[in-house]
């Protein structure tokens, strides 16, 4: 077992302090991220689940540090900061050989050892995949279908982990339609729900308005940090070569849809 500067993040911080009542948005969908493990929630905004990933198009690919979620597999609290949110629980016992520097690094914002929760982001617009979230809307459809499909992983120094090139997007289409090369398995089945868009500029105060079909998986997964660089070199579609911040949990029963 590895000394973990989160793992004592962990054990001396405590999560922000609740919101008065006057302090939380009003009028708006249910917000994300939650705890997947609470199922309670008083925002009973109508809502119609999105159409299955397969049935949608990938319109983008990106990724926080740390995980925005809170679940059984990633309940390691990190921190209040754009780069807080929750660590996977395996954080504490990796070794050496996990956390060893990267070689060639082209992604910043990451390092071995840190949690990583990737979001695949589904569109019923006649879209195409490419950087944001403005990519998964156009100016004939401003109010979208939007799916996200969501994996946290624990970045480890390891060829023998999951390789993130098997998940990305390379041109493959579905009965026409972007899909990722797959998607995680394995990881437990997804928690389903209302919500919508995340990262840091939102909070409890400040809500997103797009309303967003989640399917969070429980569980983290071991990925190689070394793919996640190579994708950053491959000039994706996307953009994307850095890790982007996390919103911090909602817990307001007012902003959290109940989940069946």
């Amino acid at each position: 077992m590895r000394p973990s500067s989160l793992a004592f993040v962990a054990a001396v911080l405590t999560p922000l302090t609740p919101l008065s009542a006057e302090e939380i948005c009003q009028g708006f969908g249910p917000q994300t991220p939650r705890d997947i493990s609470e199922r309670a929630g008083l925002n009973a905004q109508n809502w119609t689940p999105a159409p299955a990933a397969s049935e949608l198009k990938l319109c983008n690919i990106h990724g926080h540090t740390q995980a925005e979620h809170k679940g059984p597999g990633f309940s390691l609290f990190a921190g209040t900061t754009d780069s807080g949110g929750w660590a996977c629980n395996e954080l504490v016992d990796l070794s050496e050989e996990d956390v060893l520097p990267v070689a060639e690094p082209h992604f910043e914002g990451v390092s071995p050892g840190d949690t990583f929760e990737v979001h695949w982001v589904f569109s019923s617009c006649r879209v195409e995949p490419g950087p944001g979230l403005g990519s998964c809307l156009s100016e004939g459809c401003a109010n979208p279908e939007l799916r996200v499909e969501s994996q946290v992983f624990i970045l480890v120094n390891d060829p023998e982990a999951l390789n993130f090139m098997d998940y990305v997007w390379q041109e493959n289409r579905v009965n026409g339609r972007p899909q990722p090369l797959a998607l995680p398995s394995g990881t437990g089945d997804p928690v389903v729900f209302a919500g919508s868009t995340t990262g840091p500029k939102y909070t409890q105060s400040v809500c997103s308005p797009l309303q967003v079909t989640w399917s969070v998986r429980p569980q983290c997964a071991r990925l190689d940090i070394n793919s996640l660089h190579e994708w950053g070199a491959s000039h994706n579609v996307f953009e994307e070569h850095h890790a982007h911040g996390v919103r911090q949990l909602v817990t307001a029963q007012e902003l959290l849809s109940p989940i069946n």
